[in-house]
C-alpha cells in the first residue's frame, strides 16, 4: 500500500511540475497594462499558451495572417491556444492595436 501511495505522489508531482504534459509544454501569457507580458514567447510545436486578461478592459488574441482570433476576452477571462506550425505568428489585440505580441513556434 505504501507503494501504490507513493507512486501516486510522484506521478501528480510529475504532471504538476511546470505545466508539462504528454501533449506539450503549458505557457502563460498575461494581459495587463495594455500589454501582452511576455511581448515575445518561444514555445515548442505541441507546447499550450494560455492568454489571460489581468486588465480592466476586454481584450483580443488576433492574428490575422494565420487566422487566430480567442474573440473579445473579458477581465479575468483566459483563452487557450495549442501551436502546431512552425514559425513566428504575430498577434494584436483587435480591440487595442498598439498592443503587439509574438509567438514563436520551434
Amino acid at each position: 500500500m505504501k507503494l501504490r501511495a507513493s507512486l501516486v505522489l510522484v506521478c501528480a508531482a510529475a504532471l504538476f511540475a511546470g505545466g508539462a504534459s504528454a501533449a506539450g509544454t503549458t505557457h502563460a501569457v498575461r494581459i495587463e497594462g495594455m500589454k501582452f507580458i511576455p511581448e515575445r514567447l518561444e514555445v515548442a510545436a505541441g507546447d499550450t499558451v494560455v492568454w489571460t486578461n489581468r486588465d480592466f478592459l476586454p481584450h483580443s488574441v488576433t492574428a490575422s495572417e494565420t487566422r487566430v482570433e480567442s474573440g473579445d476576452l473579458a477581465p479575468n477571462k483566459s483563452w487557450r491556444f495549442t501551436a502546431r506550425k512552425k514559425g513566428e505568428m504575430p498577434y494584436i489585440c483587435r480591440l487595442h492595436p498598439v498592443m503587439k505580441g509574438v509567438l514563436v513556434v520551434k
